[in-house]
């Protein structure tokens, strides 16, 4: 099943447009953040009734050291690999006081998420927590460094991963992983397509149960990019389809968001400095990986 918003009339997407803004400016983002991006949107999704929880990473830092914070929501750090176990003590936390309308949010990036954060968020989506937790997924562990995580794609650079010796195995399929645990609501999105990221945190803000948000957000630092392309580049990870976005209910039926243009992969990686070193025989590999993916993944929405 698909359903593309770009079909929608341009006058009626601007209207939908949320003037609601609960990120300030002061932020420590680099300029052209995808992550920065994600949550302002995110939150003029969700509303004020809202609490954050941020274990290490950018995100950690972005707000600004306490006690000062750019988000006008109540904001919890904790550890690297508590997300999961701290948003289900919030949520049980305000469900005791009759908060149960309050919506709790996880906001952890791919490293929290896909390795050292994945047990507790394991144990959360297993137990179906009332709660909403969102990987933004840079690809690599940004904060410390641009460290290789398993969500970094096949043969990109980083730091530990470097050119002649790149990544050499595919990003975690962590939103199958997630999927299977038969959650209420699982999502992709990203912050290059800001009208489908706030219709889904919408959308999973009235529903209950656990919900899982994987959101893209390009790294200037990481990827190897000037500022002003970051929304391209994200743009053309969804048009080639090496980022398909989509939906699945209750781990079974799954409806793509966005019909993408099936761009080369060539097109996306080439605009990239991580992706510089790639042979031709690596970027085919890419392209057969991408379109393997794809087949399946449409396949999937037909059942």
């Amino acid at each position: 099943m698909m359903n593309d918003p770009r079909s929608q009339g341009q006058g009626t997407r601007a209207q939908q447009y949320p003037a609601l803004e609960l990120m300030t400016s002061g932020h420590l983002a680099c300029p052209g953040c995808g992550a920065a991006i994600a949550m302002r949107l995110a939150l003029k999704a969700l509303g004020d009734d809202t609490v954050a929880v941020i274990p290490a990473c950018c995100w950690a830092v972005i707000p600004g050291p306490f006690p000062y914070t750019n988000l006008k929501i109540p904001l919890l750090h904790t550890a690297f690999e508590t997300t999961g176990a701290a948003v289900s003590g919030v949520r049980a936390a305000l469900d005791i006081q009759g908060k149960t309308e309050t919506t709790v949010m996880g906001w952890a990036g791919d490293g929290g998420t896909f390795d050292i954060g994945l047990q507790s968020l394991s144990a959360a989506a297993e137990r179906n927590e009332n709660v909403i937790y969102v990987c933004y997924d840079n690809e690599a562990y940004m904060n410390t460094g641009i460290q290789r995580s398993s969500a970094t794609p096949l043969y990109a650079w980083t730091t530990t991963t470097p050119t002649d010796y790149p990544k050499m195995v595919p990003k975690k399929p962590i939103d199958e992983i997630i999927a299977s645990h038969k959650v209420p609501y699982a999502a992709t999105t990203s912050s290059g397509y800001p009208h489908d990221l706030m219709a889904k945190f919408a959308k999973a803000r009235t529903i209950k149960g656990f919900r899982f948000i994987h959101v893209l957000c390009s790294c200037t630092a990481g990827w190897k990019i000037a500022s002003e392309e970051s929304i391209g580049v994200m743009r053309l990870a969804v048009e080639s389809r090496l980022f398909p976005m989509y939906e699945v209910f209750d781990g079974e039926r799954l409806v793509i968001s966005i019909e993408p243009k099936g761009v080369p992969v060539k097109e996306y990686l080439k605009r990239q400095g991580r992706f510089r070193h790639l042979k031709d025989e690596q970027i085919a590999e890419i392209q057969r990986r991408t379109d393997h993916n794809w087949e399946r993944l449409k396949k999937r929405a037909l059942e």
